[in-house]
């Protein structure tokens, strides 16, 4: 069997705020595969986007390993792109600039940069609006644009956290079903944080469900859908429904409970 693309191995976390300890994770196990994408969910405060944050290298643990390809993390790396619920665009650059931003500090020749900046515009079904402002675009546009500039230097693992969570129902359909063509068109390996369970189960090939703080992964969920159906084959079949009705009561039992205390 081939190793994890990525490792959580008994990862634990505490912080204090202002003196008064709060423990966020306690002993996390979780291994992704690669070209995996797996979304975690449950109540509000259990330590997912700490959990996130972690794998980006942006919060070290207290104890316990977080690996990527066997190295362990020991902060951000351009191996890893993160996209957060806000849209982090520079606001003086164009849409082409923004995509353009990460090959450029790669240091990538320009001829490859407007390829590249160019494709993922295409992709993203922003052509002819290259040099329009983030003031100028829509929130499901500069979500789009996000993902593009994140996707376009090629980081092998996608860290998303709410990706889509500012975005009406509408819009954040659209931007689903764009990150899934994405995904499919580069492979790859992909966690997020959600509290959309119908958007995990949705996009993920596996949910991973938190209990209350400290988090641990208490339930895991193997998503089998077909991914060539179009959103209205997949939503309405029975398969969906009965993944996400499961998912959904797990979560439920969570939220319900009283909060744990520190073990």
């Amino acid at each position: 069997m081939s190793a994890a693309k990525i490792a959580v191995e008994g990862v634990s976390k505490q912080f204090d705020l202002g003196g008064n300890p709060v423990r966020a994770l306690a002993r996390v196990d979780l291994s992704i595969s690669e070209g995996e994408f797996v979304s975690i969910v449950g109540p509000s405060g259990c330590g997912k986007t700490t959990l996130l944050c972690m794998l980006g290298g942006f919060i070290a643990t207290d104890s316990g390993r977080m690996l990527v390809d066997g190295r362990p993390i020991t902060g951000p790396g351009i191996d890893r792109g993160v996209v957060f619920q806000e849209y982090a665009l520079f606001p003086w650059l164009t849409v082409f600039d923004n995509i353009a931003y990460g090959l450029r500090e790669k240091r990538m020749p320009e001829r490859d940069v407007c390829i590249t900046a160019q494709r993922y515009i295409a992709l993203i079904g922003l052509s002819g609006f290259e040099r329009r402002f983030p003031r100028e675009l829509s929130g499901g546009m500069k979500q789009r644009v996000a993902l593009a500039r994140t996707f376009a230097y090629e980081p092998g693992i996608l860290l998303l956290d709410e990706p889509f969570g500012a975005l009406d129902a509408q819009t954040r359909e659209i931007m689903q079903d764009e990150l899934l063509r994405l995904c499919g068109a580069t492979r790859k390996t992909v966690i997020m944080v959600t509290h959309d369970v119908n958007e995990a189960v949705y996009l993920s090939d596996r949910v991973c469900v938190m209990s209350h703080r400290p988090g641990r992964i208490v339930k895991e969920f193997t998503i089998d859908l077909d991914r060539n159906a179009n959103r209205e084959q997949v939503v309405l079949s029975q398969a969906y429904t009965s993944i996400r009705n499961a998912v959904w009561l797990a979560v439920r039992q969570q939220v319900t409970l009283h909060p744990s205390h520190d073990p």
